[in-house]
């Protein structure tokens, strides 16, 4: 069977979206070749480093690569996709030259391709994630070692966003939580929160793809296999209570999810946000602010921004 291959150029920052959009539009994988990934793994302070000269990668930017069966017809989505792509700027994304090409490719290529851009990747002394085709032994009895298959969703590891939520889990869990997990994409930080020490932990997504995708990783990882993944809007409707609540997706719906956030939380809960651009850093805290959460900790890494937030106490 033939395929099409659509690529999108665009950033490392617009990765996740513009490959949630390409998936929305009847993508049946994607594939993401990122230039930060690569600088990730030359300055990786943990491990064995990845000797990059051993694979083609590219240089600057990212690109999203999705296939499409030669059933669909490309000039009717292509339209649509450069649209929404270019929308995403109004969430204060930059998304680079936003070019998008197309060309033929077989089902064998594209069905095993993407995984040559996915390697161990060692997060902390405690947490690796690894991908699930690849044998790799840990360097401690300590090391936890999450397998990912990350072709249909999204947080692999690699994006300082996911890494920045992972090590700000390890911070704030100590054993025996209930953890909520919104916006749960690949279900990686669910199946750290479990490698953790977490008790009951609620994964959701408001995208059926990332559910099913999520739902299939648990499966791979034992320690995960009770954690309960299921498509909802953020914590819309939810009546459960959380001792930590994590999320890590775009500032703009971070804003959204706040109040429903404090709603949930335990009063002495714990508040994860990631997925924020340092530009929109400001909105944010103002929001956090308005709704009774104070900043406990900040995370840096590039320009994006992780924060540990508490409900506020009252003198």
């Amino acid at each position: 069977m033939k395929w099409n291959q659509v690529s999108v150029l665009t950033t490392s920052e617009a990765v996740e979206a513009v490959s949630n959009i390409l998936m929305e539009l009847g993508a049946s994988g994607v594939a993401i070749e990122d230039a930060m990934d690569v600088t990730n793994f030359e300055s990786d302070a943990f491990g064995e480093i990845l000797d990059v000269s051993t694979f083609d990668h590219i240089k600057e930017g990212a690109k999203v690569n999705a296939y499409y069966p030669e059933t669909i017809f490309l000039p009717e989505i292509l339209p649509t996709l450069n649209s929404r792509v270019t929308e995403l700027v109004s969430f204060g994304l930059d998304i680079g030259k936003n070019e998008i090409e197309t060309s033929e490719v077989v089902e064998n290529d594209w069905a095993t391709a993407w995984k040559k851009y996915y390697h161990p990747v060692t997060i902390s002394r405690y947490l690796t994630i690894v991908p699930e085709w690849q044998d790799y032994t840990p360097h401690s009895a300590d090391e936890h070692v999450m397998k990912l298959d990350p072709g249909m969703a999204f947080g692999t590891g690699t994006h300082p966003t996911t890494r920045l939520t992972l090590q700000a889990l390890e911070v704030v869990l100590r054993g025996n939580e209930t953890v909520m997990d919104v916006g749960t994409g690949s279900g990686i930080l669910s199946i750290a929160s479990k490698c953790l020490g977490a008790d009951k932990v609620y994964a959701y997504d408001l995208d059926d793809v990332a559910v099913a995708s999520a739902k299939d990783n648990m499966n791979l990882n034992p320690v995960a296999h009770d954690v309960e993944v299921s498509a909802n809007n953020l914590l819309v409707g939810i009546d459960k209570k959380a001792d930590v609540i994590v999320a890590n997706i775009l500032a703009d719906i971070i804003i959204e999810l706040i109040p429903d956030a404090y709603r949930c939380l335990n009063d002495e809960g714990t508040f994860i946000i990631s997925g924020i651009i340092e530009d929109k850093e400001d909105i944010v805290l103002e929001a956090l602010y308005a709704n009774g959460f104070e900043v406990d900790q900040r995370f840096q890494q590039k320009d994006w921004l992780a924060f540990i937030v508490k409900k506020s106490i009252e003198e």
